[in-house]
């Protein structure tokens, strides 16, 4: 299982950044997507997931703000960042959990992509 992510980089408090998430057809057909992010001198945390049903999961502090979406056509996982903060200046990376359902916890996930930097200036 290979995961390709990309978008991050640097934007000003307020903007908005796409990510996104390549996989496989196979891969995205069959696994649930995940979000994750680790901000400096912090745990890895989960911001997003969706299964291949595509039932959408958010971490409570984030929804509102970044919205995950799947496009079938272009076998790839976006995750849309609104409203950004300096305390969302982190390292995002994709993964994908070999299920349908997506969960929140990063244990359940066993394949990870290489991480995308968001930095976000006050």
């Amino acid at each position: 299982v290979q995961l390709q992510a990309s978008g991050g980089g640097l934007v000003q408090a307020g903007g908005s950044l796409r990510l996104s998430c390549a996989a496989s057809e196979r891969t995205f057909s069959t696994y649930a997507i995940g979000w994750f992010r680790q901000a400096p001198g912090k745990e890895r945390e989960f911001v997003a997931a969706v299964s291949t049903t595509g039932t959408k999961y958010y971490a409570d502090s984030m929804k509102g703000r970044f919205t995950i979406a799947r496009d079938i056509a272009k076998s790839t996982v976006y995750l849309f960042l609104t409203s950004l903060k300096p305390e969302d200046t982190a390292v995002y990376y994709c993964a994908a959990r070999p299920r349908a359902v997506a969960t929140t916890a990063q244990k359940d996930y066993n394949n990870w992509g290489q991480g995308t930097l968001v930095t976000v200036s006050s």
